[in-house]
């Protein structure tokens, strides 16, 4: 037996639970949680100790215990900007994510984590949480003093789809130079450097191209027109940026599989739609491109959208010019939880201290 890791993935309409031997999993599942459940409390910050016991459950039915754990690892929260890495959960970062910056499912991952580990006299850690910050001053600097560019993507998958990548090229993540680009509910095109992300732009709720539900980069006086025509009060305009955006305001869903279906079926305008949600996509890479100097090694295409041909061609014929396209399907978030807590397990690396 090796050390066992069990990992907890709270997103928001779902718990992904993993349990794994070293590298080998041993269970995976995804407990759903449906908006009736999820309606019973007032806030996320309340779903902490329900959550926590659907994971517990999960652990025994699969006829496991708390004794059987080496460590446990949770999706990190949004807590202040932070490097890339994996951090032990101390008090400092269970004060941040019971007082996050924004509310979110994954706020709870460090928590419960936190919870578990103590029960079974464990270590809890996270890891490359979406609020990693590896970019320089020059590159948060927008042309209002007021404003800066804030980094929050797709950290943990994009650097656990990096480094799988580079391994199999042979090579040290840390030695290559890549674009990540994740497609899921929102898009995140990073700039990969000598093992940091350089530059990135904010799928939650900022820039870069538009996704299945998220407004993207908009020319800023129509949108500031949009803000102050009456018509909106800011938490709509909220909405519309992150939630109804995207896909969903132009053809009324946030399913990039039923759009597919209605490209097949002859809907023209669902076409034209996606075409250019790739075609901005592409735009976003060649951005990254030039943050890397034009020295890129490889374009990697991952998340949900990634397992569309018809969306990963469109867009290697608009970026192939700059690197070989890869297409990383999915999402290898449990198995980087995993791997990046046995690393520390291993003593191959030291976790970074929350302060």
């Amino acid at each position: 037996m090796g050390f066992r890791i069990l990992v907890v993935n709270p997103g928001s309409t779902s718990t992904k639970v993993a349990l794994f031997d070293d590298e080998r999993p041993l269970f995976s599942k995804a407990i759903a949680h449906s908006q009736e459940c999820l309606s019973r409390f007032g806030s996320i910050s309340e779903q902490m100790e329900w959550r926590r016991d659907l994971v517990l459950e999960a652990l025994a039915e699969h006829g496991y215990g708390l004794h059987d754990l080496s460590a446990v690892a949770g999706r990190g929260g949004l807590t202040k900007p932070i490097e890339g890495g994996v951090y032990e959960v101390n008090d400092a970062m269970v004060a941040a994510l019971h007082n996050p910056w924004m509310q979110h499912a994954c706020n709870l991952g460090g928590l419960i984590a936190r919870d578990i580990a103590g029960r079974a006299g464990v270590g809890a850690y996270v890891a490359d949480p979406g609020v990693v910050d590896e970019m320089d001053e020059v590159v948060h600097m927008t042309g209002l003093p007021q404003i800066r560019r804030i980094s929050i993507f797709h950290a943990l998958n994009q650097r656990a789809v990096a480094r799988y990548h580079a391994a199999l090229c042979g090579r040290r993540y840390e030695d290559m130079n890549l674009i990540v680009v994740h497609m899921g509910g929102g898009i995140s095109v990073g700039a990969h450097s000598g093992g940091r992300v350089v530059d990135n732009n904010n799928a939650l709720n900022g820039d870069g191209p538009f996704a299945a539900d998220r407004a993207g980069s908009l020319p800023t006086i129509q949108l500031a027109e949009l803000c102050f025509s009456g018509k909106y009060t800011f938490r709509e305009v909220s909405n519309l940026l992150a939630g109804d955006g995207g896909l969903k305001a132009h053809l009324g869903t946030n399913s990039v599989l039923e759009v597919l279906q209605r490209i097949e079926a002859g809907d023209e305008h669902a076409r034209t739609v996606i075409e250019a949600m790739c075609y901005n996509i592409g735009k976003q890479v060649g951005a990254m491109a030039a943050a890397l100097a034009g020295r890129v090694d490889g374009i990697l295409l991952t998340g949900g959208a990634a397992h569309s041909e018809y969306i990963t061609d469109r867009i290697g014929r608009q970026c192939s010019f700059i690197a070989p396209v890869s297409v990383y399907a999915g999402e290898r978030e449990m198995e980087a939880l995993a791997e990046n807590v046995l690393s520390v397990l291993r003593n191959k690396v030291e976790p970074k201290v929350f302060a």
